[in-house]
Formats: structure tokens, sequence, C-alpha cells
């Protein structure tokens, strides 16, 4: 089942950047881009580290209303004002229906995120309804690993007709949480649910009939799943592990 597509495309308004030879406007796959539409269910940003994947999915969190940090659009701190200033430069084409809820992930700082739940829960305002981590399964997420507080976000608070914007989720999974997170999406997407997301993982860059765009030298490219390096070098490896590690450690194989 297909999605309601609450974002359509991003597009770089190219006549108002001064210089692109500043950051981020001298990456190769922000130089580049002019529109890039969007799956309206999945949607892959993948590349090397450096290719400006995140900075591109940040800012399209920012535009589309999101705290530089993560959260839900509810969230407003700042922990250290690190993003770049490309959502300012960047138009989002919007779909008629408006998600009902939304999140945007970013591994590194969802630590902060838990912190701002437990500051919001320990002011005391007797109208302000439940705790906030009653949406998150009840449980502190400091109280849990990092895998587990995520694990809680996607099955707990995550719901239908909803924009998940996520950053390297791989992070805090295993390959085996991986997988149940696939499955999750597939929940969700099923419920009318729109994902972007930047990852290294072979295994959450698997979701069926996704659009992958692998950002990087040659600026944006959609790519088959099979045909990203990441696919191609993880099946090789684990074909021949041994002459790999022979050829990577420069030893012979037995």
């Amino acid at each position: 089942m297909i999605s309601e597509q609450f974002l359509i495309d991003i597009k770089l308004k190219r006549d108002k950047v001064e210089d692109f030879s500043k950051y981020p406007f001298c990456l190769n796959a922000i130089k580049s881009l002019d529109k890039l539409r969007l799956h309206p269910s999945v949607t892959y940003f993948v590349g090397e580290n450096g290719s400006g994947k995140s900075t591109l999915l940040e800012a399209v969190a920012v535009a589309a209303g999101f705290n530089p940090e993560g959260g839900s659009k509810n969230f407003g701190f700042s922990t250290r004002n690190s993003h770049s200033n490309l959502s300012d430069y960047i138009r989002l084409s919007r779909g008629i229906k408006k998600p009902k809820d939304g999140f945007f992930l970013r591994a590194e700082s969802f630590f902060n995120v838990a912190t701002e739940i437990e500051a919001l829960d320990e002011d005391d305002n007797p109208v302000a309804g439940p705790p906030i981590i009653t949406y998150y399964g009840g449980q502190s997420l400091h109280e849990q690993s990092h895998g587990e507080s995520f694990m809680s976000l996607l099955l707990k608070r995550f719901s239908g007709k909803s924009l998940y914007i996520l950053d390297e989720p791989e992070a805090a999974l295993s390959p085996s949480r991986q997988m149940t997170m696939l499955a999750r999406m597939h929940q969700l997407v099923a419920e009318g649910c729109q994902f972007i997301i930047a990852t290294h993982s072979p295994i959450v860059m698997a979701y069926p009939d996704a659009q992958i765009f692998v950002l990087g030298e040659q600026g944006i490219i959609e790519t088959s799943y099979e045909d990203t390096e990441h696919y191609k070098i993880t099946r090789q490896f684990l074909n021949n592990h041994t002459g790999m590690l022979a050829t990577l450690l420069d030893q012979e194989p037995e």
C-alpha cells in the first residue's frame, strides 16, 4: 500500500546561493541539486561519510518544522547549534494532506532528546496531561540501552499517517533489530506513513520498492538496491570473508 505523500520534492533555491565554494554548497551532492522527487513511502539517502546525506536530511527536517537536534515538532531545545544553514536554501513541495504526527531522529543526539523529555516531565503542570514518556512506553529512555530506547521510539511512539525522518538509525541497532525496524516500517507505511532515511546499512536500505539516492562525487544519483556499494561490498565480504580479510590484512588465505 502506498502512503499519502506529505513531502513531494526538495528544490534548491540556486538563485539565492551566493557562493557554491562555501560549505555546504561546495559538496557535490548539494552543488548539483536542483529538484529531487521523493518516494511517497520510503526514500533513502546513502553515501560515504562527508557526502552530504545527513546534511541534506537535516535540512529537510528543519525545513519541515522539526528541531535540528531531533524530536517531534513540539521540541524546541538546543544543546549545541551545529546544523548548517542549508534549510534556508531549500523549498519543500508538500502534499494536500498534512501528517498527523512526525519525528526527526538523529542517532547522535537522541540522548539529548531523552534528556529533554525528562526535563519536561519534571516540570509539574497539572493541566499538561500525562507525562511525555508515557508515549515512549513509560520507561525512562536513559534507563534503557541506546538500541532499546530507539525500539521504544519506533514501537511505542511512532503511529500512522505521519512523517518520519531518520538519520542513521542503524547506529543503535543490531542486525536482528534492524530487521525488526523494517517490519515496523512496513506496518507504518501501510498506515499511511512516509519515511526519509539516511543510512549506511544494507539491511535498513533493503525496504522493497523504495527510492534510493546515492550522494557522492557524481552528485545525486538514483540507484537500485543491488547496485549500491553498500550491498555489493557486504555481499562480497560475506561470500568470501577469508579472502577479503587476507587482502585487507595483507595475509595469504589458508
